[in-house]
């Protein structure tokens, strides 16, 4: 590929991200807008409010997929599906920004996103199985023991791009991903007000908050 058309890569990544399947499984399953009860957020765990936890399920799948099926369509026409060279690639690193800021402010649907923890997640599966897996377990430990979505979240988010320069030195995609670490983190604030606050909801509570 040359490099106009790579450069469409990122565009396209947005346009993957822009996808809300908390909108469209709600809508394929005639569950309210995910924007009209508890937190707002279309994602899966305000989706999960409704009862229906197959149309959280496949919510989480479908966010975390538009991530990892972004970085490694870009990976793949880059001709480096190995990721021996692409930790370098600047173009690769604005793939990662652009697929989650599209999850973060959808074009299809009024730039109301959600939080980005799914997709962070497929991002960072994309690059390299170890680094996903590395963070998600971080999130899990986190979510057992403390209880807070948010929290495990804050902490998957912070721990991400640590990992990474643990695997991989100081790379560019390094620094893509403390934007997306930036960003995430960002998108929470209102959360970090609930858990200083002790206001936040615990996993498994019945009581409505902030997601």
């Amino acid at each position: 590929m040359n490099l106009t058309l790579d450069l469409l890569l990122i565009p396209i990544a947005y346009l993957i991200g822009s996808i809300s399947f908390a909108v469209v499984v709600s809508k394929c399953m005639r569950l309210p807008d995910p924007h009209s009860y508890g937190s707002g957020n279309p994602g899966a765990t305000n989706v999960l409010r409704t009862g229906n936890k197959l149309a959280a399920v496949l919510t989480l799948i479908g966010d975390a997929l538009k991530g990892y099926l972004a970085v490694m369509l870009a990976r793949v026409l880059l001709g480096d599906e190995s990721l021996t060279s692409t930790l370098n690639s600047w173009l690769l690193c604005g793939v990662v920004i652009a697929v989650f800021l599209g999850h973060l402010f959808p074009i299809f649907h009024g730039f109301k996103g959600g939080k980005g923890v799914a997709t962070a997640c497929g991002i960072l599966f994309g690059i390299n199985w170890i680094l996903g897996l590395a963070t998600l377990g971080t999130w899990i430990i986190v979510a057992m023991f403390m209880r807070y979505s948010s929290l495990a979240a804050l902490a998957a988010a912070v721990f991400g791009p640590i990992y990474f320069v643990f695997l991989f030195g100081f790379q560019p995609m390094g620094i893509a991903l403390l934007a997306v670490c930036l960003l995430l983190i960002w998108r929470h604030r209102s959360n970090i007000h609930n858990l200083i606050n002790g206001k936040e909801s615990r996993i498994g509570s019945k009581k409505k908050g902030q997601s």
